[in-house]
């Protein structure tokens, strides 16, 4: 069998062939939700993604025999490893053939590209920021997947065991719930007791009170960042982030499906919880094919 050889991403060209690599693997496949393709272009392209502020990167497709075998992203968050304290390159946007060889040299090619930048571990997979898909699906593969979360092939995570020398850092874990038609009665009664008690207000958002420096947008994403600054490798959203995922999602949102919660012991209201609702789009992804879970796991690995 011929040996595989690694290259790095070095145009639009090539940039392309990584992002079709995932659809292609995935033809057919009944669960993943793959990504818009014109999404995976403004988040992996330097000129267009605010994380390349604080965020190093490089691309890296498998071949063999001039056939794609595989891709991966080598990331170095400066932000994340500031504030974990930690010399991290992550590993995302990765995807390969059931063959080992495939994988050992993608991540090998992560590895060499964090020791080029002084990095001592790495860890995976991961996107940018917590905005990008992350995790490597475990268990769940019949579930259809979300556009929200990554999924993979169950033999993803048995290449990391064979490979050796990688441990679980942490789990995600998703959860399926099945609403009833008619909200129950003690909840009703329980969440009407706390908004009398805490002068707590649901607050359903207008189109034009989403934009502006005091905006919805803005104050929906202060609230991301404060409540998720201590999760796992959490890297606070700046301000040009902020307003990139302001204009990117909100105005495609249904606005009757987003609840907040308002403090109203406070002079201006302040926006304490947000609850975003979508419908699911994963069969529409399929269909246009140019959109890839459950619970998933992280692993991480010293570089020697």
């Amino acid at each position: 069998m011929s040996a595989i050889e690694i290259k790095k991403v070095e145009s639009r060209r090539d940039l392309r062939t990584f992002i079709e690599f995932h659809y292609d693997l995935y033809e057919g496949n009944p669960y993943d939700a793959p990504n818009l393709y014109t999404d995976e272009v403004n988040t992996l392209r330097k000129d267009k993604n605010a994380a390349f502020d604080f965020c190093e990167a490089e691309y890296f497709i498998a071949y063999r025999d001039g056939k794609v075998v595989g891709r991966v992203a080598a990331i170095i968050n400066n932000s994340a490893n500031e504030k974990w304290q930690i010399k991290a390159v992550r590993f995302g946007w990765i995807d390969f053939v059931d063959d080992i060889e495939v994988s050992t040299a993608l991540l090998k090619a992560v590895e060499d590209y964090g020791r080029s930048k002084g990095m001592t571990e790495i860890v995976g997979p991961l996107g940018f920021t917590d905005m990008d898909p992350e995790g490597m699906l475990i268990k769940g593969f019949e579930e259809l997947g979300t556009q929200a979360t990554a999924y993979n092939y169950a033999y993803y995570p048995e290449h990391m065991e064979r490979m050796g020398g990688w441990v679980k850092d942490n789990d995600y874990v998703e959860y399926k719930l099945y609403v009833p038609e008619k909200m129950p009665e003690k909840y009703a009664k329980v969440a009407e007791m706390i908004q009398k008690r805490y002068n707590l207000h649901i607050k359903k958002l207008k189109k034009d009170e989403i934009f502006g420096e005091n905006g919805y947008g803005q104050r929906i994403f202060d609230v991301i960042n404060a409540t998720f600054k201590d999760l796992y490798g959490y890297s606070t959203l700046t301000q040009r982030q902020i307003d990139q995922y302001v204009k990117m999602y909100l105005p495609m949102i249904d606005l009757s499906l987003v609840s907040l919660i308002e403090d109203w012991n406070t002079p201006d209201h302040k926006l304490i919880g947000v609850g975003i609702t979508l419908p699911s789009l994963t069969r529409a992804l399929q269909k246009c094919r140019r959109g890839a879970s459950s619970p998933s796991d992280g692993f991480t690995s010293s570089v020697p």
